[in-house]
């Protein structure tokens, strides 16, 4: 259920601080055998096992989010417990003296005992703290941090970028490196969240770290809420959330691999129930586990601003999508086909046409520059098809991506060209490679034909890359195809095929950096991070260079 106030409101609606509860309930929640679970100490008070969360902000507001266990048996999914009271109260300072906002609203089995407050009549770029409680027992408390006001010259903007987080194949300490940082304005989540599959089914070098729950597929709407459950219990990602606002969009592991609006390469029709049944289940438990306003009903598409430094189109590239086609038929030339549905591709064009901010990013789930596979050997190539969703013969071609709708692409790439939008970055995540890329008009004929924008691509923070797919040591694959994948797209400045990690966006008004880091090993809990390379793209130029320090 979601509530919205007014800073100020409801001040004197909650009774003085309570408690804060400190359970070895949810130690055991986080380390047990079946994470969703609650174990029955919980049933003492209400408990906030699965953290606190906030997102989109705005200038003078933030989504708040979290998840109460007001008893035992009401553990994700169940359907089980009864309606709970929760507070909220948001302040200026982590001792909660300088308070600005109070508020209550209801955690139902009807949402899954999630609940979200969508805060308004704060102050701009200003950190905050908020905490939730229910039954005289408090939350721990989370920071989160508003938008620069829409006409402030803003001299500094810093994002966290990840993408693609695999529960089984290993821990998420990107996320704990991100929220040790402190510096972050907000992080941006570019999709794949959650992944859908049975425990051992996918990417884990076959050794299953940790297994997930449910254990079988998800499907059903307990299965979609039980398997965002056992995310929201993961230590890493509790601390980034309470570090800092998520900007979330999904992609298809939300759903199921390779969705697209009518179906998904993991759906079996009938076998798994109705396309549209399951869609609809994993859309719901997305927005009560996320906060993720929705602009337009369904979706995730949608824009936010950040003072006069930048604007962040968000994009839905699943709920539009015609399905992918097999290459090779030239059926990805299709006008008739489309990757963002004609509505969404009007809305980005219009977006970016009247943007007055010095930087355009738009947060695009998968990748939109093109992308040849040249002379790779077939030892590496059946591994990369294999990564990307391409024929095992090797035609050079994700129809999962862009690629595949090549009419939407030039399109929109085009109305940047003719109307001289300059500035304009896509931030990707879906690959599990990290790349820089320019993003050419003619890609035949890059470098003498124009570069239309920029594209970063942050590599899986735990999903298989082509070294685990491979089960070879790490960098043993980049340093073989990274040299025949840029002698085939000249438009690529770099790629790393082989690592884990996140990246740190940087922003000024004279460029965008994106500094990319890895993490030492993703099955260790314990993982070190490093800093691996940068590159930026300077205002004005439309195009990549690398530079040898980081932020």
């Amino acid at each position: 259920m979601t509530s919205r106030f007014r800073a100020s409101e409801h001040l004197n609606s909650l009774s003085p601080r309570r408690r804060t509860v400190v359970k070895a309930a949810a130690g055991a929640v986080l380390a047990g055998p079946l994470a969703a679970a609650i174990p029955a100490r919980a049933a003492e008070a209400p408990a906030f096992l699965h953290g606190l969360a906030s997102g989109d902000p705005l200038p003078n507001g933030v989504l708040l989010w979290t998840r109460v266990t007001p008893t035992a048996e009401a553990i994700p999914g169940s359907g089980l417990g009864p309606d709970t009271e929760v507070g909220w109260v948001v302040a200026k300072d982590k001792a909660f003296t300088n308070v600005v906002a109070k508020g209550t609203t209801t955690a139902t089995a009807a949402t899954d005992h999630t609940v979200k407050a969508d805060i308004r009549g704060l102050e701009p770029a200003t950190d905050y703290w908020f905490r939730f409680s229910a039954g005289g027992a408090d939350s721990p408390a989370a920071r989160t941090r508003t938008a620069p006001a829409a006409d402030a010259a803003v001299t500094n903007l810093r994002f966290g970028v990840v993408s693609c987080a695999n529960w089984e194949a290993g821990y998420f300490s990107s996320y704990r490196h991100l929220a040790a940082r402190g510096d972050l304005d907000a992080w941006l989540h570019l999709g794949d969240y959650i992944y859908e599959y049975g425990t051992g089914e996918y990417g884990t070098r076959d050794t299953v770290v940790r297994p997930h729950a449910p254990t079988h597929e998800i499907l059903s709407l307990a299965d979609y809420r039980t398997r965002h459950g056992r995310y929201k219990t993961d230590p890493d990602l509790q601390a980034l959330h309470a570090a800092a606002p998520v900007i979330a969009i999904w992609d298809d592991h939300e759903f199921a691999n390779d969705a697209w609006s009518g179906g998904a390469e993991n759906h079996t029709e009938g076998t798994e129930g109705a396309w549209a049944a399951r869609q609809a289940a994993a859309k719901q438990a997305y927005f009560e586990w996320m906060p993720v306003r929705t602009a337009i009903a369904g979706t995730t598409y949608r824009r936010l601003r950040f003072g006069k430094l930048v604007d962040l189109s968000l994009l839905d590239l699943r709920s539009f999508r015609s399905q992918q086609v097999a290459v090779g038929n030239g059926s990805v030339d299709d006008p008739d086909r489309t990757l963002t549905g004609r509505a969404q591709l009007e809305w980005l064009k219009a977006g970016l046409k009247s943007s007055d901010t010095t930087w355009r990013l738009v947060g695009n789930s998968v990748m939109i520059s093109p992308f040849a596979i040249g002379s790779l050997s077939a030892d590496l190539l059946k591994p990369l098809a294999e990564l990307l969703g391409l024929p095992k013969e090797g035609l050079a071609l994700n129809t999962d991506q862009w690629d595949g709708y090549t009419d939407d692409r030039r399109e929109l790439l085009a109305h940047l060209r003719s109307h001289a939008i300059r500035n304009t970055v896509f931030l990707t995540g879906d690959i599990h490679m990290a790349w820089a890329n320019d993003v050419p008009v003619n890609a035949g004929t890059y470098p003498l034909s124009a570069s239309a924008a920029t594209e970063f691509v942050v590599t899986s923070v735990t999903s298989d890359n082509l070294d685990d797919i491979l089960k070879v040591p790490e960098g043993t694959v980049t340093a073989l195809a990274a040299p025949i994948i840029q002698l085939a797209n000249r438009h690529v400045h770099w790629v790393d095929t082989d690592r884990h990690g996140y990246g740190v966006l940087d922003i000024t008004a004279e460029r965008a950096q994106m500094d990319y880091y890895v993490v030492s090993d993703r099955t260790k809990a314990n993982a070190t991070s490093s800093w691996a390379r940068s590159y930026r793209t300077r205002s004005g130029t439309q195009k990549v260079e690398r530079t040898y320090d980081p932020v």
